[in-house]
């Protein structure tokens, strides 16, 4: 009897299952988002989902590869759900379309397809449609707390500043920090509604730990950087400066924290390497809110560590046993 080649054993966490996995814990995410932002995040997703599966249907047969099996392992269906929540609820299709085909085709089959890319497809594809279209991309519903406490939009054209844009606008306006958060558009611990869709992530993402489908490293890693880091400034300045709860629980940070920068492609690959890539990802997107000129930025905090990746896996691979040097 012929010896199969290897490998010779297989991991508890198959492909699909992982990926299946991961579509589970953003549920909670999900129906949060639609509470607070109404049906448009669903059809962000749904659209999404026949973009990206429509371009990866199209690449695997350009490439003349197996269009069944590459649609069943949900990584294009995976990509869809992590650029829909990046984009305003209701996005004009043909934006939803280009951040679609430019996650599948460019960012991820140009290099080989799944388990070769160098970018976080999803980052890559929300990353191109920001630079691309930045006014359709900017126009997010203003919500605040009603009295009766629930939801309700604050009408201004329909659209208004994010929770983070608000604050590093206001800030330049030279506000203090309990005046912009006295506003109703934040809520208890940080922009309202922003706060519990970060926590449903964070919720999402323990599970995903508990399950095995990620390690600690580079999600621990850079919420204990950017933790850190909104600590010092507040401390020397909190008048000025957000605090710590307000910077993690607004924006994307759980949602990257555990969803993005967890991925086992793009990312480092070893605990040493991932503990780095997850800090210079914290620290990255804390020095683009402070700093930089978009009021999250940690897309960009994303891509530019995906291009980090590889030296950090050349120089963190542990050392052989029985070597005195690492490979």
């Amino acid at each position: 009897m012929k010896t199969p080649s290897a490998p010779h054993w297989l991991g508890r966490n198959s492909v699909p299952l992982m990926m299946q996995r991961v579509l589970l814990a953003l549920l909670p995410f999900y129906v949060t988002s639609t509470f607070f932002f109404g049906l448009g995040v669903l059809s962000n997703a749904l659209l999404l989902i026949v973009f990206c599966c429509l371009a990866e249907a199209l690449a695997l047969a350009a490439r003349g590869r197996d269009i069944r099996g590459g649609l069943q392992d949900y990584s294009a269906v995976v990509a869809a759900l992590l650029i829909a929540p990046c984009l305003p609820p209701g996005t004009t299709w043909w934006v939803l379309a280009v951040a679609a085909v430019f996650a599948i085709l460019l960012a991820k089959h140009v290099y080989g397809g799944l388990g070769h890319n160098v970018f976080n497809p999803a980052m890559a594809g929300y990353v191109a449609v920001l630079i691309a279209f930045p006014q359709h991309v900017a126009e997010w519903p203003a919500m605040a707390a009603s009295a009766d406490g629930i939801s309700d939009a604050i009408v201004d054209a329909s659209t208004g500043a994010t929770p983070l844009d608000t604050v590093k606008m206001q800030l330049g306006q030279m506000r203090t920090m309990t005046e912009i958060t006295a506003t109703e558009q934040f809520g208890l611990l940080a922009g309202y509604g922003w706060e519990w869709m970060n926590l449903t992530a964070l919720a999402g993402g323990l599970w995903l730990l508990r399950k095995g489908v990620m390690s600690w490293h580079a999600p621990g890693a850079m919420l204990l950087t950017m933790g850190l880091l909104y600590f010092g400034f507040y401390a020397f300045s909190p008048a000025t400066q957000p605090s710590p709860v307000l910077g993690l629980l607004s924006g994307g940070t759980m949602l990257a924290a555990f969803f993005i920068v967890t991925d086992p492609v793009s990312g480092a690959a070893t605990p040493l390497g991932r503990i780095i890539f997850g800090a210079g990802t914290g620290a990255l997107c804390f020095a683009m809110r402070a700093w930089g000129a978009y009021p999250d930025g940690i897309a960009f905090a994303v891509l530019f560590m995906n291009m980090c990746a590889p030296l950090l896996d050349r120089y963190t691979l542990p050392r052989i046993y029985g070597h005195r040097k690492r490979p």
